[in-house]
């Protein structure tokens, strides 16, 4: 799961520039040799001795003049002139229309909110009828292209962003299917729309208008009051079937032909496709409001037995409204980057604060049409379907390790007196944590927005360099002396923030590899031996996922491992503290999310320790952020 980027971005410029995103300058194609030596220099130091032979022949046979890699190479430039992005649609199909494992904590990312105070029932709802409100107002920001532009902070600051993916958030749809997803985005700016609301794992749809009126707070709040009711009373209770959007993808596909065959679910499944957002009105759980039990909850529900079976996971936005108190936003991830959604997300939460309170209706609630309920017709087949989607689901949830930590003993300030980038030093970090749990290092993911071209998403940044492993050998050597550590550490910062300058100016090593690879497929070409070689899989199975995702707003990110013996590590780097939120499965042997903390945690002690001691400022004072 690619969440965000290494950079931040500010509010800046009118709204004019969203027609700026056209002038953006298309993704460039990398030099075929600059990516080929890129992508060896990254690996050597991850596989054997007589691996990396055997793959260094592969590659500089397919890098040859007149080869396979120049063909592929010539056809990419071609594409490159012929559409906005080269590589957008086969990105966004390997990154996640491909994928067949569930949404929740495989894919989906959340947002975790501070416990909110609620009383009792009726102050949530009145958090959601505030939420549902914002939500409209922004929306209609998007569609009136309104919104002020992102900016580019960190690496390459000021550069103006592509706001492409904001029209997304209320308009897309992933629709499962039996080999290949499919990211639906229809033109919202025609109307206001309709939310669905789940409450106690029932579906209702509620109009953002009622005639030439658009509700105001006391009517979405009276809405809400009469849906809470009527799931009070097991009458015209439906069945559970927001458990089919848990399901693996090609599983739930199979199920969703069987419902549409009847025009009651059809109708069901269209208004939960062109809705706006979910918002998922939550019953208290029996658990400690941990940050760590939090952040599973945003991410799986807790299960059937609790809220799991509330969701619809194909839809981008699912704002949980707990009546605990837990409260966040789950984000499908093919639409959008985790800035977005934390934009977004922040905006709202703003809004929400400066609410000056319930607006009396010239409307009695009877007047108001009621929202409707959505119906289903479920077969036998179908109800196999939820019973087993039930039980992969709590395998799920007792399978995810969370661990939400707040290192307090410096933040990114302190780094930055160290003339150091705070996210290249918590990227080294991240590494001596693996090195010390696991004695190695591994193929590692960071994402570097490529929103500074037209249609950009993400790239990686290959954070476990060789200058990483130089590091972390010295730091768990006892014989090597402290300034050898500290030249190695500055060393490996170095080797760090140059290769993310690389990956955010479009000269990363994944992308263009996943280019080449896929213009072969279209062209019906044989699979070059580079993309065949074990080196490749092991360079793409990435063990150590990690997104830095910074927000102004009391709340934190989240998401699970992208593969079965990973972790997946989200981290927010504040003046005086670093928050992270470290993921890894249960079943597996190889990961322990506890230990990983705690090597974290000793780590960047040590290196404050090693920082203190040898601090020397001959780097230049223009720190990245």
């Amino acid at each position: 799961m690619q969440t965000n980027s290494v950079m931040p971005v500010l509010k800046r410029e009118t709204a004019q520039a969203h027609s700026h995103c056209n002038m953006l300058p298309k993704l460039p194609v990398p030099d075929l040799q600059h990516t080929l030596d890129a992508y060896l220099r990254s690996v050597k130091h991850l596989v054997s001795e007589k691996q990396f032979q055997k793959t260094q022949a592969i590659v500089e046979t397919f890098g040859m003049h007149g080869g396979v890699g120049e063909r592929l190479q010539k056809l990419l430039l071609e594409k490159r002139e012929n559409t906005e992005n080269w590589v957008f649609d086969f990105w966004l199909e390997d990154m996640y229309l491909k994928n067949r494992l569930a949404l929740p904590v495989n894919s989906s990312p959340a947002l975790v909110f501070p416990k909110q105070p609620f009383r009792d029932v009726k102050d949530s709802l009145v958090f959601a009828a505030r939420l549902i409100l914002s939500v409209s107002q922004y929306k209609a920001a998007v569609d009136g292209k309104t919104l002020l532009v992102d900016v580019a902070r960190g690496q390459k600051a000021d550069t103006p962003l592509c706001m492409d993916q904001y029209k997304r958030l209320f308009s897309s749809y992933r629709q499962a299917g039996l080999k290949l997803d499919t990211l639906i985005t229809a033109d919202s700016t025609s109307d206001t729309g309709h939310v669905i609301v789940a409450c106690k794992n029932q579906f209702f749809t509620l109009n953002l208008m009622e005639g030439s009126c658009k509700l105001n707070e006391a009517d979405v709040q009276g809405q809400l009051e009469w849906i809470y009711e009527q799931t009070l009373s097991a009458e015209q209770k439906q069945p559970d079937m927001g458990l089919l959007t848990t399901e693996g993808r090609t599983d739930w596909a199979r199920a969703r032909d069987q419902l549409l065959k009847d025009p009651v679910n059809r109708e069901s499944v269209e208004l939960m496709e062109r809705c706006v957002c979910v918002v998922c009105l939550d019953d208290p759980t029996d658990l400690e409001s941990s940050d760590a039990n939090r952040a599973a909850l945003m991410l799986h529900g807790g299960g059937h037995d609790k809220n799991g079976a509330n969701r619809w996971y194909d839809k981008p936005l699912q704002f949980v409204v707990g009546a605990d108190g837990v409260c966040g936003v789950v984000g499908e991830h093919s639409p959008f980057e985790g800035i977005v959604l934390v934009e977004c997300t922040e905006h709202l939460l703003k809004n929400i604060r400066n609410s000056s309170g319930t607006q009396s209706s010239s409307r009695t609630a009877s007047e108001l049409p009621h929202p409707r309920r959505l119906l289903w017709k479920c077969s036998p087949q179908i109800q196999y379907i939820l019973a087993s989607a039930a039980d992969h689901l709590h395998r799920l949830v007792r399978n995810l390790d969370m661990n939400v930590f707040t290192f307090s003993v410096y933040g990114k300030e302190f780094i930055k007196q160290q003339k150091m980038s705070p996210d290249a030093f918590i990227q080294l970090a991240l590494q001596l944590a693996f090195y010390r749990c696991h004695r190695r290092l591994v193929s590692t993911y960071e994402s570097a927005s490529l929103r500074r071209f037209r249609q950009g998403r993400v790239d990686n940044i290959r954070s476990s360099t060789p200058e990483a492993l130089a590091f972390v050998k010295a730091m768990t050597d006892r014989g090597t002396s402290a300034q050898d550590k500290m030249e190695k550490l500055r060393a490996a910062v170095d080797a760090q923030s140059k290769i993310t300058v690389l990956a955010v100016t479009g000269m990363g090593t994944d992308n263009h590899l996943l280019g080449l690879r896929e213009i072969a497929k279209e062209m019906k070409m044989e699979t070059p031996d580079i993309f065949c070689d074990e080196t490749y899989h092991i360079s793409t199975h990435f063990i150590l996922s990690t997104s830095q995702v910074p927000t102004a707003e009391e709340m934190f990110c989240c998401y699970g491992p992208v593969v079965p013996d990973g972790y997946g590590v989200c981290y927010n780097p504040r003046p005086a503290h670093v928050l992270f939120c470290v993921s890894s499965f249960r079943e597996s042997e190889e990961t322990c999310s506890g230990l990983f903390v705690k090597a974290l945690d000793e780590g960047l002690q040590d290196m404050r320790i090693l920082c203190t001691k040898h601090t020397d400022h001959r780097n230049t004072p223009n720190t990245p952020k």
